[in-house]
């Protein structure tokens, strides 16, 4: 008898599925009315072998869906991603930032790096770096490029001290100069005016 429930029950099942599908066919069959395709969700008890978990019917204008039929909830697209831009850097920018790498490189008179320099040395390795050449020397340096006032100073800028342009530095922004300021000391970060300014300049 247990068997004969099962094969019972199963037989049920699928004629019931057959009769759902059936009824959706009958959607699209009936009316002569425009209509639109609509998926329905076949219920889990009726998933059987050869049953798809969804079907589409075309179903006419006014006509409501047979019993037993419910309507799928339209798939929900994916978000789109947009990958963030990475920020742009300026020329200045990029400058002072080849310059920063060297901070603690001692000061020789004369070198050009990449692990010692003087001042002039600095500017113009770090200036390099940002695929720019300019001058070798501070007076050489401050006498070439776009001259810059004080109070118009942009990161990568180069800024000469004392009398006669004797040294120079990078301008980095907010009241500060990185530079290899002299023999026994290295290369550092210094207020702009904690040495007398004389000019400034802009290669980029």
């Amino acid at each position: 008898m247990g068997a004969h429930s099962i094969k019972t029950s199963s037989t049920g099942r699928r004629a019931a599925a057959a009769g759902l599908l059936a009824a959706g066919a009958a959607v699209a069959a009936s009316g002569t009315a425009a209509a639109a395709p609509v998926t329905v969700d076949v219920p889990v008890e009726l998933r059987l072998p050869g049953v798809p978990a969804q079907v589409t019917v075309d179903l006419p204008e006014g006509v409501a869906l047979p019993a037993g039929l419910v309507q799928a909830a339209p798939a929900q697209a994916a978000p789109v991603e947009f990958a963030t831009p990475a920020p742009v850097v300026s020329t200045g920018q990029r400058i002072v930032d080849a310059a920063s790498t060297r901070v603690g490189s001692p000061y020789v008179w004369g070198a050009t790096g990449p692990s010692s320099f003087d001042c002039s040395g600095l500017t113009s390795w770090a200036y390099k770096e940002a695929g720019i050449s300019i001058p070798r020397t501070s007076q050489a340096q401050i006498g070439g490029g776009t001259q810059v006032a004080k109070a118009d100073l942009q990161p990568g800028d180069i800024v000469a001290f004392y009398d006669g342009a004797s040294h120079v530095g990078l301008y980095a922004g907010n009241g500060q100069v990185v530079h290899s300021p002299s023999s026994g000391s290295s290369v550092h970060y210094a207020p702009l005016d904690s040495m007398p300014f004389y000019g400034a300049t802009r290669y980029y």
